[in-house]
């Protein structure tokens, strides 16, 4: 029987912050500076009290919650710390894939006889990583990612929750349409607008019908996802890659709020790849749109990808390649493909002085970070 760990660490960003600097501890804690173009990365159980979440506008945030302790991201002190998560998680999987720089997927299955039962194993994997690294996790466990992704949310923060094989349905009825994964806010004004308010009054229309009432690509997800089916929502690459993606509350329409999010991400990518030791020829990107039609685009350039800059001009493009302002993103996501050794030798025409000076500063700025030192290179504090 197939088993997956799904794990997530809990506001991430603003729990490093809290466990470092005591004076943020039990206090509405934003990530995001409360400035034009500028969009919460995360924010502390505190502050969600008031309506905060992640992708919303700094400003926005800032009304909802006045009292709130706005500060900058530190993309590379947050890396240190999620490296340092993902080698524990890692000892316990032989086939682990980290989903974003918080989440990631572990494949338990036939590890019984080496770790003993799930539950008691996750237990100890959130209390070694409390003990060493000193923040809390979520984990979801079961048959499927897709369920086991939508378990480690069920009861945040510092949860455990096991839906059990034959019980999905029963589960997906708990959470309720408003939790099913990758069922956003504008679908549900949808669902709704057709009577449809329940996991289990979606499972009584025929696939035919979702999809004369929503679109084919929406509508076969809803199909399986009331049924507790993954919808294949976790596609893997066929060679060895890394990759991160958000899914945002709501749909977000804005060039500004998704390169902010592509900034962040590219950020994220470099830093993964200098932690292991390796350099990719092929960007690649993913939208999924309000209606959950997806696409996927990649470029692989003449050059190598030797920077953060780089990274980011680069998922700029291939979003206005595909992408027209106005229009619902749901989820978006980013990746790095056809990876291999940093080491391997380059040929000097293949690259400019400018390029290689900046992978330079990403490899002096991300050790520092990991050493819990905030630095931002000026260029980045104000791009969109």
């Amino acid at each position: 029987m197939p088993l997956f760990f799904h794990v997530d660490l809990d506001a991430f960003f603003a729990s490093v912050e809290q466990r470092d600097n005591p004076q943020y501890r039990g206090k509405p804690l934003i990530i995001g500076l409360p400035v034009a173009r500028s969009v919460v990365s995360t924010c502390s159980y505190e502050a969600r009290k008031y309506g905060v979440h992640s992708a919303m506008p700094a400003l926005q945030a800032k009304k909802l919650c006045p009292s709130g302790i706005f500060i900058a991201p530190n993309m590379k002190l947050y890396s240190s710390v999620s490296r340092s998560v993902m080698t524990i998680l890692k000892e316990y999987s032989p086939v682990f894939h980290q989903v974003s720089i918080d989440e990631a997927r572990l494949d338990m299955t036939g590890t019984g006889k080496l770790f003993g039962p799930p539950k008691p194993l996750a237990m100890k994997i959130k209390e070694r990583v409390k003990e060493e690294i000193g923040i809390t996790m979520s984990v979801g466990i079961a048959s499927s990612p897709f369920i086991a992704k939508m378990a480690s949310d069920y009861n945040k923060p510092d949860g455990l929750c096991m839906v059990s094989p034959g019980y999905e349905e029963k589960f997906i009825d708990a959470i309720g349409l408003e939790k099913i994964w990758g069922i956003g806010k504008s679908s549900i004004i949808a669902l709704n607008s057709h009577g449809l308010y329940t996991p289990s009054q979606a499972r009584n229309l025929s696939l035919s019908a979702l999809c004369s009432f929503f679109g084919k690509s929406m509508g076969t997800y809803v199909y399986k996802a009331v049924r507790g089916e993954d919808p294949n929502t976790y596609e893997e690459a066929k060679s060895h890659s890394i990759s991160t993606e958000t899914t945002f509350f709501q749909d977000v329409k804005d060039s500004e709020s998704l390169h902010r999010c592509l900034l962040g991400m590219s950020q994220e990518l470099m830093g993964r790849s200098l932690d292991e030791g390796v350099m990719a020829k092929t960007v690649g990107l993913k939208l999924r749109w309000g209606d959950f039609s997806t696409i996927t685009v990649q470029t692989t350039p003449s050059y190598p990808v030797l920077n953060a800059d780089q990274i980011y001009s680069i998922s700029k493009d291939l979003l206005s390649s595909k992408w027209k302002e106005g229009e619902g993103i749901r989820l978006i996501g980013l990746g790095l493909y056809q990876t291999y050794e940093a080491d391997k030798p380059l040929q000097d025409s293949l690259f400019s002085e400018e390029d290689h000076r900046k992978r330079d500063l990403d490899k002096v700025i991300h050790a520092l970070g990991s050493r819990g030192l905030k630095l931002q290179k000026a260029s980045e504090l104000d791009k969109s």
